[in-house]
């Protein structure tokens, strides 16, 4: 958690192939410089290995952020939308239909084994700017992933609090940032009256993009202040020797508040769930909103349960507890895990070395950097609430011998959840007006970025090409391009 988005690739394109700017004429050929670099940077993002690509993430960022004022540029030049407040006033005349094109992501699978889908051929510059910002959405998300990461290591000594509070604020805010590009897109697309060419960036997927932004920025607010998953990651952390002196620290938590904001995380999971369920999407997208929605709910009667359990209530906090197994999905054996017969014994053998199989497979990927989290937290949710289960069963065993209620009225009396961020109006950026006005000056070289080839084979530009890259001040070299 958040979810590892795969990044699409783009073809080269130049803009004056399509397009003309009588007020300022060199914007074509700007706007197809900094899309170059843009499309050159997600190829060399794509084909570094995954433990690789975490340093180049700022890197994509920082290019999405240079190329998208000159993309609104143009589409205000050509489109004047009451966001856009340019210093000066752009005129952009369209002369041929672009022919740009995306590898969609999520709309789609590979139709061979191994293999990237075909890419989709774009005719809009609307839609190009929807795939450019949706782009920078996921790297956004991608980005807030790379700030948890140090949070779920087992091979290195546990953060402290102040990096561990400064890692989820600063995660926290990727995903916000993606939420509010995920709304501006939302409300742009109703004005639209050309289907979109992808599900991709189709009205239904851009909203359950957002829900999904918010989900997860949701369930950030809470594991800011819950330590229960810093303990079980302790237990398991070789290099934390904390544990031989001191005990852990569990403070007591807002409990009640939590849960409500764990629910509000589980409704806007499952609105996500409904608007892209029907579509043609990734059933590994799908399986991920379904999976969040089912943490959240769960992490929510672990709440309900400490809250119970602090209250004096420990029969009621194990109802809870079991309420939260049963929205993960994980079937309990008999009373307080009590085996029974042999058949029943040797299934229960069974499920407990598949679920250590699986938590060494996770930790393996956390080592790696790879696709960890991809189940949405659960694993990570089921150790927390197994951990509190095993005290408090014993407790109430051997102390309290409190009644166990049953699970089906727990779960009825369930409050609505309780939203704690707003999510900000995106303000589509605008170039600098000393900017706008060096472009009113004729361009100095040809818009040839678009006549270089577009295949995914190509690995580097042929050394033949000598002399300054189109869009760049210096020499393109193999491997090793300076684009500034």
């Amino acid at each position: 958690m958040p979810y590892p988005f795969t990044l699409p690739t783009t073809s080269s394109f130049s803009f004056s192939s399509s397009f003309t700017c009588e007020s300022h004429p060199s914007l074509p050929l700007n706007a197809s410089t900094h899309r170059g670099v843009v499309r050159d940077t997600l190829k060399k993002f794509k084909r570094l290995p995954p433990h690789s690509q975490s340093p180049a993430l700022s890197s994509l960022i920082s290019s999405l952020h240079s190329y998208l004022p000159y993309l609104f540029a143009l589409d205000a030049g050509l489109t004047p939308h009451p966001s856009h407040h340019h210093p000066e006033e752009i005129t952009v005349t369209l002369l041929t239909a672009p022919q740009i094109q995306w590898r969609p992501t999520l709309s789609s699978l590979p139709p061979i084994p191994g293999r990237e889908p075909p890419r989709l051929k774009i005719t809009s510059l609307e839609y190009d700017l929807f795939f450019t910002l949706t782009t920078l959405a996921a790297a956004l998300t991608l980005q807030s992933r790379l700030h948890l990461h140090p949070l779920y290591l087992t091979t290195t000594a546990p953060v402290g609090t102040t990096q561990r509070q400064t890692a989820i604020s600063s995660a926290t805010k990727s995903l916000l940032d993606a939420a509010s590009i995920y709304d501006y897109l939302s409300t742009r697309s109703e004005s639209l009256s050309s289907p979109p060419p992808s599900n991709d960036i189709s009205p239904p997927t851009i909203r359950a993009l957002r829900s999904l932004a918010l989900a997860e920025a949701t369930l950030l607010a809470v594991l800011k202040d819950d330590p229960y998953p810093a303990i079980v990651l302790q237990q398991r952390n070789e290099n934390d020797t904390e544990w031989m002196y001191k005990s852990p620290d569990i403070p007591k938590v807002r409990a009640h508040l939590f849960a409500r904001l764990c629910l509000a995380a589980a409704e806007h999971a499952s609105q996500a769930y409904a608007l892209v369920n029907s579509h043609k999407i990734n059933a590994d997208f799908i399986k991920y909103l379904d999976d969040l929605r089912r943490t959240a709910r769960a992490k929510a009667c672990r709440f309900f349960g400490i809250d119970a359990e602090l209250g004096g209530e420990q029969g009621k906090g194990i109802g809870w507890l079991w309420a939260g197994l049963k929205e993960l999905g994980v079937e309990r054996e008999g009373k307080h895990g009590s085996s029974g017969s042999g058949e029943k014994a040797k299934s229960s053998l069974m499920k407990g070395l598949k679920k250590e199989w699986t938590e060494r497979r996770e930790d393996k990927k956390i080592e790696k950097g790879l696709d960890w989290g991809a189940d949405a937290g659960r694993l990570e949710e089921r150790r927390v609430i197994e951990m509190l289960e095993g005290k408090w069963v014993r407790q109430n065993d051997t102390i309290m011998t409190q009644p166990i209620p049953p699970i089906g009225p727990l779960l009825a009396q369930m409050p609505t959840g309780r939203e704690i961020h707003t999510v900000k109006p995106f303000q589509p950026p605008l170039l600098e007006p000393n900017v706008l006005e060096a472009m009113r000056a004729p361009p100095d070289r040809s818009d040839e970025y678009g006549n270089y080839p577009s295949s995914d084979e190509e690995t580097a530009v042929d050394s033949s090409m000598a002399g300054a890259f189109p869009g760049t001040q210096g020499e393109y070299r193999t491997g090793t391009p300076n684009y500034y």
